[in-house]
């Protein structure tokens, strides 16, 4: 009887792996997007759920296309061992990658090898207000060490590791000053929480603050002034950021946000 079930088994699982080597690249898009809240999604997706690539764009409301958000495409390759629960699986992308990232683990833990991500700030306008209003302009780059992620009882994934994301020559079309300035925020996660900070690196206008990122909520707290001798040059930007207040006996504009 035991050899029979092991027969049977090794069959049902052959099957599976014939059945998923034929699944469409393409039915991760909605994956995607409903892990993102509809925001992100998978465009042109070719190849199959193995072996495939594909570039991310923002997701597309009513019959628009899809916005490509990052330059070149994704590719990936996933090891048929996930069927038995070994999670094995590299991303590449020789434009905004600084190296191949690879993640490992079963289904409940992952680890994520260290890498950095480029992203041309332009692009950020295709996810909507107020960033579309704004059209940054600069150089951006995420980059972190090891990271681990594990799946939580209560659902979600619980994230651990520190992420940085230096935002470099930053400009808008609503200041005349170009560039306003460099900036780094500091991601320390903890589970499903991250504590952050923003410094100014250097530049014309000096953002700093605190805040906390909880389940995809976030509270900051900050403030934004001109250097000397810019004031005037940023008086209309730097009005539409916050309410204007007095800190150790400078001017400055309180960065207020919760969403």
């Amino acid at each position: 009887m035991s050899r029979v079930l092991m027969w049977a088994a090794a069959a049902l699982l052959s099957v599976l792996i014939t059945i998923s080597a034929f699944l469409p690249a393409a039915w991760l898009a909605p994956l995607v997007e409903s892990r993102t809240g509809g925001r992100l999604t998978l465009g042109d997706a070719q190849g199959s759920l193995w072996r495939g690539s594909a570039f991310v764009g923002a997701a597309p409301s009513g019959k628009d296309a899809v916005t490509a958000l990052l330059p070149g495409r994704f590719a990936w390759r996933l090891s048929p061992l996930v069927l038995l629960g070994r999670v094995e699986v590299t991303l590449e992308n020789a434009e905004v990658l600084s190296s191949a990232v690879s993640i490992r683990g079963s289904w409940s833990t992952w680890t994520i090898s260290p890498s950095s991500l480029a992203l041309p700030a332009e692009r950020l306008a295709a996810l909507g207000a107020p960033l579309n209003t704004l059209q940054p302009a600069g150089r951006m780059k995420l980059g972190w060490q090891q990271l681990t992620l594990a799946r939580a009882s209560s659902g979600g994934v619980d994230l651990n590791g520190v992420m940085t994301l230096d935002m470099l020559a930053m400009a808008s079309r609503l200041s005349p000053v170009k560039p306003l300035g460099s900036y780094r925020m500091r991601f320390d996660w903890q589970g499903r929480q991250a504590n952050l900070t923003l410094a100014t690196l250097d530049g014309a206008m000096l953002l700093n603050g605190s805040g906390k990122l909880q389940d995809g909520h976030l509270q900051f707290s900050g403030t934004a002034e001109a250097a000397a001798g810019q004031e005037e040059k940023l008086a209309t930007l730097l009005s539409l950021l916050g309410q204007r207040r007095q800190v150790n006996g400078r001017n400055v504009i309180g960065l207020e946000f919760k969403s």
